[in-house]
């Protein structure tokens, strides 16, 4: 499996701010255990609202880790997949497509929350809400066990429809933003910088803005998971990357540009004026605020309603998340 290392060092300036005070916790890591191994790694999925992996990088590596790289990987459940397996160590993935796999028994845990709110609902202008989807065409790329089904499913079960009957799910191998800016489809679920894109060429608007609408804004869309062998051998070394991550979160909040360089340079975005507007309008900085538990009972609860997952919300969480290290640094982080 290729390795993808990112040979460009952090831009200047960003590990100052982490060391200047921004994000917290340097004493305790000075005063806890040494990690238990030197190996983080970490999947290299398109999409720039998990941003603070890549910002996180030369964090992770200051907490000791000499072994660090990224791992080419499809976001969703194809990640999650890698995960399980033991190709990657970490993978921060939106909550259903983390769900999914727990429910059948993959080997993965939840550890932490990273950020609120990155997709969009975009529809036609006569679709005024998630109830109006019924009877209508909603492009999901490739499949249907692709994240933007996911999430449109679980919209639909909250609202009260039957996602498998009352909508028509377009896939194929074209973009659903091409389809909907075509005409081809009624809606689709943009994520960053796509809905940048729309608004500009004012193709639509904008049905839910998880960042804005309940309740949507209240719970994590893209949450930190970990390999559950790699946790249980490693707690010090797990606990090192949520704090890294974490602290990332806050510097994607505080430097919005500086982080947009790193992605377009890194390669991970091509349009640095719709990262820059994508990472101020994303709400970093909320992961104090809410609780990872929370997101992980209603969106398995949403699931479990639509008939993608079997198990109940709390067998989800009973076999699929641990939240004491992020606890931990939450409060070694707190104001």
């Amino acid at each position: 499996m290729q390795i993808v290392q990112n040979r460009r060092r952090f831009l200047t300036g960003l590990s100052a701010l982490a060391g200047a005070g921004l994000a917290r916790g340097r004493n305790a890591s000075a005063a806890e255990a040494a990690p238990e191994t030197t190996v983080a790694r970490f999947a290299a999925a398109p999409g720039i609202c998990i941003a603070p992996q890549y910002v996180a990088e030369d964090l992770i590596r200051a907490e000791g880790f000499s072994d660090f790289g990224f791992v080419a990987a499809d976001a969703g459940i194809a990640q999650t997949e890698m995960l399980a397996r033991g190709d990657i160590d970490f993978g921060i993935d939106f909550a259903t497509a983390l769900i999914i796999p727990v429910d059948t028994g993959a080997p993965i845990k939840v550890i932490s929350g990273v950020h609120v709110g990155c997709y969009e609902l975009f529809g036609r202008e006569d679709i005024k809400s998630i109830a109006d989807l019924k009877g209508r065409k909603v492009g999901v790329g490739g499949n249907l066990s692709s994240d933007p089904h996911i999430f449109v499913s679980a919209m639909a079960t909250h609202v009260g429809l039957d996602p498998q009957r009352d909508i028509e799910w377009i896939v194929g191998e074209a973009k659903p933003a091409e389809l909907f800016a075509e005409g081809k489809v009624d809606a689709f679920l943009a994520f960053p910088p796509e809905a940048k894109d729309l608004r500009a060429r004012k193709v639509g608007h904008v049905i839910l803005d998880s960042s804005k609408d309940r309740p949507w804004s209240q719970y994590y869309c893209c949450m930190l998971a970990v390999n559950a062998s790699y946790a249980e051998k490693n707690p010090a070394a797990t606990k090192r990357v949520i704090r890294a991550v974490i602290k990332s979160a806050d510097i994607c909040a505080a430097e919005p540009e500086r982080v947009a360089r790193l992605l377009v340079d890194g390669g991970h975005t091509e349009q640095y004026d719709y990262a820059v507007q994508s990472l101020r309008e994303l709400p970093y900085s909320n992961w104090r605020d809410f609780d990872p538990e929370d997101t992980m009972r209603f969106f398995s609860l949403r699931l479990h309603e639509a008939g993608i997952v079997k198990s109940s919300p709390n067998e989800i969480i009973a076999n699929g998340t641990d939240w004491r290290l992020f606890n931990e640094v939450k409060r070694e982080m707190k104001t």
